[in-house]
């Protein structure tokens, strides 16, 4: 009898790298002489950005730009004073194999930061900045689909694959002058600023994608209202609309667009009267999108012959899908100070997540969020001097998704927080926080599929008995293939049989296993 196989090729996502690198940051700084010496450190910053990065062979190059913010205050203790450097490091990673295709996620984060005073001209700066890695490759991977002869017996399971990928980067150069209202009083310094970017919108013409979405910034700046130096708040959005060619795209393409920042310059613009009564900004822009086409296909996942022995090999094949992406929020709140700890004037607060974990719930249809908010707050003290105190806030939320994300792999990402806060008559400081967030659960599906069935007809299976049909007790949720390969004989007419309707027992109960020649 002839024994055929089927055979698909199926492209499967496997990761090449998946690492952390870390950056040490050192700064030994003097001051220039238009700067007022150091009376006392008030807090600094360290905001790293992956600019650039390429895939050469089986090397991996990223450009890390890291910007160091330190604020002091100096000889008037009231007026702060903003220090801005720039480090740019260039880095290589060994991925131990070429990539034609490569699929790279880098992200960077500020790990801690330790900053002194040497004296009152001179700033020691160090600390660390991790760098987290992703490279994922693709492979074309074979399976077998369908097999004949030999009373072969196949299960099979539908899977969903990205037949085809479009990818798309475009880097973005925006200006834009922001006028200050007359209310609010000229620039002096840029002492605290955070950007973030809408969601972008994306509309799809002739194999091209329309980006359209905003830069949003919160800034906070030095200034001199009626001879007191104070500090002003400011919010601006800067609208982009982009086009990215990708040939071939079309409805028929599932598609993920996003954005991020790589840099933003923020300069004051002086007029006749000699005031800074605008700012240049010039943020530069990543828009990346990837574009997916699915298509489904029946796999074989195991295999066995109601006659023949034979053996199976299988092998775990990663289905590359996009991942879901759900957009949320959740409030938060928490008390910031209280009695004499609460700041006699308060300019801004804001908070930032950080240390987030993700995981599913056990029914897999919502997601549990933890993590540390960092309440900041700019502001002057009862004695006039200006402070910027953090506090940090455990929080857990749990995010409703509907949809059984069972398996998948669960991240988070949150856009910039809209804090608000109030002091009660009891003199209680309390930080109320609206956090949009954006839930990523990647569907690439992990199968043990079947690659080879070997037959051997040399021999037939040993029955332990002349029969044609068996009694077998059936537990609940048991699987009628189990069954009939552990008795060499047709799932189907097991379910025939015993007019079952589903492939796996409701309850335990009696079954006819009729035996196949």
């Amino acid at each position: 009898m002839e024994f055929k196989l089927n055979r698909e090729a199926v492209p499967a996502e496997e990761i090449i790298y998946n690492g952390i690198q870390e950056q040490g940051i050192e700064l030994d700084y003097i001051l220039p002489d238009y700067y007022p010496d150091i009376v006392r450190l008030i807090r600094c910053n360290v905001i790293p950005v992956i600019s650039d990065w390429s895939v050469n062979g089986d090397r991996l190059t990223y450009e890390l730009s890291c910007e160091i913010r330190l604020l002091y205050c100096g000889e008037n203790g009231s007026e702060l004073r903003c220090v801005v450097q720039k480090q740019d490091y260039s880095k290589t990673v060994e991925l131990g194999r070429s990539i034609d295709t490569p699929d790279v996620t880098i992200t960077a984060k500020s790990d801690h930061i330790n900053f002194r005073a040497v004296n009152k001209r001179r700033l020691d700066v160090r600390g660390a900045v991790s760098v987290r890695i992703n490279v994922k490759g693709e492979r074309s991977q074979e399976v077998i689909s369908d097999a004949f002869g030999m009373n072969i017996q196949l299960k099979k399971t539908q899977i969903q694959y990205a037949a085809n990928k479009i990818n798309a980067v475009k880097n973005v150069q925006l200006s834009e002058e922001i006028p200050l209202s007359a209310a609010q009083p000229p620039v002096i310094d840029i002492i605290f600023r955070n950007f973030t970017i809408s969601e972008c919108e994306k509309k799809i013409v002739s194999g091209k994608l329309l980006a359209k979405g905003e830069v949003k910034a919160d800034i906070l700046y030095s200034c001199s209202s009626e001879g007191n130096y104070s500090l002003e708040p400011l919010s601006f959005s800067i609208p982009f609309s982009q086009i990215l060619d990708m040939e071939g795209l079309d409805e028929s393409y599932v598609s993920i667009i996003s954005a991020e920042i790589i840099s933003f310059e923020i300069t004051p613009i002086t007029d006749k009267e000699g005031e800074n009564r605008k700012l240049k900004c010039e943020p530069e822009i990543r828009i990346m999108c990837d574009a997916v086409k699915t298509s489904d296909i029946m796999v074989a996942v195991d295999a066995y012959s109601t006659i023949y022995p034979c053996d199976v090999e299988y092998s775990d094949i990663q289905a590359q899908q996009l991942p879901e992406v759900y957009c949320d929020n959740f409030r938060h709140s928490a008390k910031i100070a209280e009695g004499y700890s609460v700041p006699a004037e308060i300019y801004a607060l804001w908070c930032t997540p950080k240390n987030i974990n993700t995981r599913l719930s056990e029914d897999g249809r919502s997601v549990m969020i933890t993590g540390m908010l960092t309440y900041s707050i700019a502001a002057k003290d009862a004695s006039g001097m200006m402070i910027m105190p953090d506090r940090d806030e455990a929080f857990e939320v749990q995010i409703e998704i509907g949809d059984d994300l069972t398996g998948a792999v669960i991240s988070t990402e949150f856009a910039g927080a809209s804090v608000s806060y109030n002091i009660s008559p009891e003199g209680i400081l309390t930080a109320k926080a609206d956090i949009p967030l954006k839930i990523k659960a990647g569907n690439s599906a992990t199968i043990r599929a079947v690659t080879a069935i070997t037959v051997d007809n040399s021999v037939k299976k040993q029955r332990d008995g002349d029969y044609a049909i068996k009694l077998y007790f059936g537990v609940e949720n048991e699987e009628v293939w189990d069954i009939a390969k552990r008795y060499s004989t047709d799932a189907s007419a097991i379910m025939e049989e015993n007019d079952l309707m589903n492939e796996k027992l409701e309850n335990g109960r009696m079954l006819l296993i009729p035996i196949k020649e």
